[in-house]
């Protein structure tokens, strides 16, 4: 599993092999897994939640669609060999600036709310990795209105 996420940086993001050894790069693939779990919340993946997620990886790390696919594929298979979601909020939170945090809670919310219906499994998801992600209840909050506003109207 580590192989496969150093190939990937390797291939794509790095030159330089002292910084496949950067732990911060491992961070985008903890975030991308905490976005596949959402969507792994409800019965099934979605094609609009599939969608959600590649745009928002892609977007977000400035991804090519060929990086950003393999950055995905690197974070399910971390995903599904997680036992919990400290190992990625740990690495979120020790590479991640607090504005980066927030931004990732109200990307949660927008998977959770792509097919227009948020179940009680996904809404904790959100609430319980915001918290470890010590992002404010308020900014929780402001960041569930912005995207239910915006999508529900």
């Amino acid at each position: 599993m580590l192989n496969r996420i150093r190939t990937f940086f390797d291939q794509y993001l790095v030159a330089d092999s002292a910084a496949t050894r950067d732990p911060a790069q491992a961070a985008r693939c903890a975030a991308a897994a905490l976005l596949l779990e959402m969507a792994h919340m409800d019965a099934a993946i979605t094609p609009e939640e599939q969608v959600a997620i590649f745009d928002t990886v892609r977007e977000s790390f400035g991804l090519s669609p060929e990086q950003a696919h393999e950055l995905i594929a690197c974070a399910d298979e971390e995903r599904e060999q997680a036992t919990d979601y400290h190992q990625f909020t740990s690495l979120i939170n020790a590479h991640f600036d607090q504005a980066q945090r927030a931004a990732l809670v109200e990307q949660l919310w927008r998977v959770a709310y792509t097919n227009l219906v948020l179940c009680k499994h996904e809404e904790y998801l959100v609430r319980k990795v915001a918290n470890l992600l010590h992002v404010p209840h308020q900014t929780f909050i402001a960041a569930k209105h912005r995207v239910s506003d915006g999508i529900l109207g």
